[in-house]
């Protein structure tokens, strides 16, 4: 028998029994539900966003140029930081949270019996909010891989890669070619062939998309044979590394106004690129003098997303001042801790995540910058961080895991206001 909520609360608190880190690997149960509903074929277009780094960012980019072309649009992204609202958007907005109860009662009405897991149901409810609402292009980013995404599991009309990097091995495999592999087969396979769209891609990765798209009859493009950046388009997010996200998107739009039936604009798709805006991308919070320091924040938590950020950080005058670190246990911190050390000449506060049993202890982590001669301090939580912080002169980046920018959030909510209106 499905469950029903009649209050927000009821919903958030079956999530969190649900479990946010319970995978159970197959595309049968959305499939399933798709069929159900009558989604399998969204009456929407859908853009599937996939890659190591830059998916929240890229599918960031698609959204607000469709939106600025007068498109109704919907937005699925992952993780999140402070609620799980902030992952599905219509219009650039959140959802209230009556409407998540009544989208949560439809979705266990359908599928209640499934045994749907916590990033499923979220993936179906987005779909079900879309078609509700009449959207008309909904970008959706790829939760893990892709050869078992749910997103997968709904026919979609155009599919983008980010760049593809080792992170995740223990579930996508130990080498850059079994991760391609994995996140490439979230390629359709239908008559005449999808449309795919890459960014920049190490040689390997290149190579297996190549070879999936050809097996697959799908049509693979390279963003720069679509759309160059304008020159001196100021983008909304920080940072070199986002003109390649943003040429990413960009280029997906160009391949996929055809089946909108729109025509592209240059104003409309530089206007995008300007207002686009998703926390936790080399951020920017201001700080209070005296009482707490100017807040660079930045989501890099492995080895391509550190160099990402070091390549923004030698371009910022002044450079961060410190560094507020942390990262969780399965990340490689021996290849990480060299990257981030080179990210501030000052020192290097290293925090544990209290309620993440996924954190690694900072006394811990404060032994790998030590090894690399460089003046760390451990504390127990980022809250006795940003204490010792409070006088700080000059700004402190924040990077390492996104456990720790949304208990930096949680601490600067105001921040977060841009990203998701109520």
């Amino acid at each position: 028998m499905s469950e029903r909520f009649v209050t927000f609360a009821e919903f958030s608190a079956y999530l969190d029994r649900l479990g946010l880190f319970h995978m159970d690997l197959t595309l049968d149960r959305v499939r399933e539900f798709a069929r159900r509903a009558g989604l399998g074929r969204p009456p929407f277009a859908v853009a599937h966003v996939l890659g190591t780094n830059g998916k929240g960012s890229t599918s960031t980019f698609l959204e607000s140029i469709a939106r600025e072309h007068g498109l109704k649009t919907g937005l699925y992204t992952s993780p999140h930081f402070l609620s799980f609202r902030e992952r599905i958007k219509v219009g650039g907005r959140m959802l209230p949270e009556e409407r998540w109860t009544c989208l949560a009662n439809r979705a266990m009405s359908i599928g209640g019996d499934l045994g749907l897991t916590y990033f499923e149901l979220l993936t179906c409810m987005a779909v079900l909010a879309f078609a509700e609402d009449g959207v008309e292009l909904a970008v959706m980013e790829a939760g893990l891989g892709g050869r078992y995404d749910a997103v997968s599991a709904f026919e979609t009309d155009l599919t983008l890669f980010t760049p593809i990097g080792l992170d995740h091995m223990r579930i996508l495999g130990d080498t850059l070619v079994e991760i391609a592999a994995d996140k490439a087969d979230a390629m359709p396979q239908r008559e005449g062939g999808g449309l795919v769209v890459t960014g920049w891609q190490e040689p390997e990765a290149l190579a297996v998309l190549r070879s999936v798209a050809e097996r697959k009859a799908a049509r693979l493009l390279m963003a720069d044979w679509l759309a160059v950046l304008p020159d001196g388009l100021r983008l909304g997010l920080a940072g070199p590394h986002q003109r390649q996200n943003a040429l990413l998107a960009l280029a997906g739009w160009r391949l996929i106004t055809t089946a909108l039936g729109r025509e592209p604009d240059a104003l409309a798709e530089a206007r995008g690129l300007q207002r686009a805006f998703i926390p936790g991308r080399l951020q920017h919070c201001p700080g209070v003098s005296g009482v707490s320091p100017d807040l660079l924040l930045d989501g890099a938590h492995n080895e391509p997303g550190l160099r990402a950020l070091l390549a923004a950080v030698e371009e910022l005058h002044p450079r961060p001042a410190a560094l507020l670190f942390s990262c969780l246990k399965d990340k490689e911190l021996s290849v990480m801790a060299p990257l981030a050390a080179r990210l501030t000449d000052g020192p290097i506060l290293v925090t544990g995540l209290p309620g993440c049993e996924r954190s690694r202890d900072p006394v811990e982590i404060a032994t790998f910058f030590a090894a690399l001669g460089r003046e760390t301090w451990p504390f127990p939580d980022p809250e006795a961080a940003l204490a010792d912080l409070a006088t700080f002169d000059g700004p402190v980046l924040a990077c390492g895991s996104l456990y720790l920018l949304a208990a930096l959030y949680t601490k600067r909510p105001e921040c977060l206001e841009n990203a998701a209106s109520a």
